[in-house]
């Protein structure tokens, strides 16, 4: 492969899904600055691998996905911030940027940590990375009627967390008044 070539090349992969593989990673982590950091581990790690890259075995996407997948496995494996007490974020100004897109709110993020890791991880694929169910069930070695079942469980559960969320904020409001 032409090397000049190939890196106009993997530029353009990279312009083209950035955002998903960042959107998926974002689905999976709370931070954001580490959502940043994995995304960028991910194409370092694609780029390094480009000469390599298979389109017979894999779309772009689905190629990028993976490598942020087992990135995320491997940071889950060494994470020990979860030992750690929290920071309020609310003390911290914010800024905001093309990335809110992909920052749920406080109840979508509490709704989602009520799911099974592999649900959240079905659900993240879909949302978070867009993939279709045939790319999730491939990545996953899972049945195309299993990720679908999966993702309609799992979008059950969450309007139900999140209905009932709801009907708690306005008997408080209520309540208060």
């Amino acid at each position: 492969m032409n090397v000049a070539r190939g890196h106009s090349d993997f530029a353009r992969v990279y312009d083209e899904h950035v955002w998903r593989v960042y959107g998926f990673v974002a689905y999976r982590l709370r931070d954001r600055d580490v959502a940043e950091d994995v995304t960028q581990a991910t194409f370092e790690r694609a780029l390094r691998a480009w000469r390599r890259f298979d389109p017979r075995r894999a779309s772009e996407s689905t190629w990028l996905l993976a490598i942020a997948r087992n990135l995320l496995i491997d940071h889950h494996r060494r994470d020990r911030s979860a030992l750690l007490e929290p920071i309020d974020e609310r003390v911290a100004p914010a800024v905001s940027g093309p990335e809110e897109r992909f920052a749920g709110t406080p109840g979508l993020v509490a709704a989602l940590e009520q799911l099974g890791e592999r649900d959240r991880e079905v659900v993240a694929l879909r949302f978070g990375g867009d993939l279709s169910g045939p790319e999730i069930a491939a990545m996953m070695g899972l049945s195309t009627a299993n990720v679908q079942q999966i993702l309609s469980r799992s979008l059950r559960r969450l309007r139900k967390v999140l209905e009932d969320a709801e009907v708690t904020q306005v008997g408080l409001a209520q309540a208060r008044e």
